[in-house]
């Protein structure tokens, strides 16, 4: 599985502060990106690679709160930890609510900064890992000759191989050894495993029928 650096990205438009943020961050080992305001960050970030965003609350233009919102409703899985020294207990529960990993008021201790960015990272890097896992084992049933598809499918939800046959057309030795074909590639080693699988990746739905 390809392994990927984790970005911080902090977004302040207080150059100083976020300079000496970004400066501790690196000096820990860490990729660091700098944005001074909310639309910068959405017009250069790349949001595929793994990390966190570093966020202040208030800013010019699109505030934090506003580019909390922004992502949430993009479906972003980008851990937010927001730092900033106009926050108050209401604002802390309102960006939790929202799926904000962490409320920190600045100024921040490095440590307790250093130990918030690993917990997002690592969130981040489980998230992305499981992206990728699913993306490929989606790529493997799409590799399957089409009858293998047809077959695994049906046997995923229990269909006995003789019923199969009947539907498709097929002898149930055929059945059979497209069942085995399919299973090997996919991975699994029964229906059970089979319907997990194609489950988890959209190939099912929670009914057992196709997406």
């Amino acid at each position: 599985m390809t392994k990927m650096m984790p970005l911080v990205r902090i977004v302040d438009d207080d150059a100083p502060f976020r300079t000496s943020q970004a400066m501790l961050l690196r000096m820990s080992g860490r990729d660091v990106a700098e944005y001074a305001t909310a639309q910068e960050f959405l017009a250069r970030d790349d949001s595929s690679r793994p990390g966190c965003l570093i966020l202040d609350v208030r800013m010019p233009g699109m505030t934090g709160l506003e580019l909390q919102q922004a992502l949430e409703m993009t479906g972003s899985t980008l851990p937010v930890i927001f730092l900033t020294g106009h926050g108050d207990v209401s604002m802390a529960v309102h960006t939790m609510r929202h799926g904000a990993a962490d409320f920190l008021e600045k100024p921040v201790m490095p440590a307790v900064l250093f130990s918030s960015v690993e917990r997002a990272c690592r969130r981040s890097i489980a998230l992305y890992e499981s992206m990728l896992k699913e993306r490929e084992e989606r790529s493997v049933f799409y590799r399957l000759t089409p009858r293998e598809q047809q077959v695994v499918l049906l046997a995923a939800v229990d269909t006995p191989n003789k019923i199969i046959g009947e539907k498709l057309s097929i002898g149930e030795a055929t059945v059979k050894m497209h069942r085995a074909n399919a299973f090997a590639k996919l991975g699994v080693k029964g229906a059970l495993e089979a319907y997990r699988l194609l489950s988890r990746i959209g190939i099912l739905k929670d009914d057992g029928g196709l997406p």
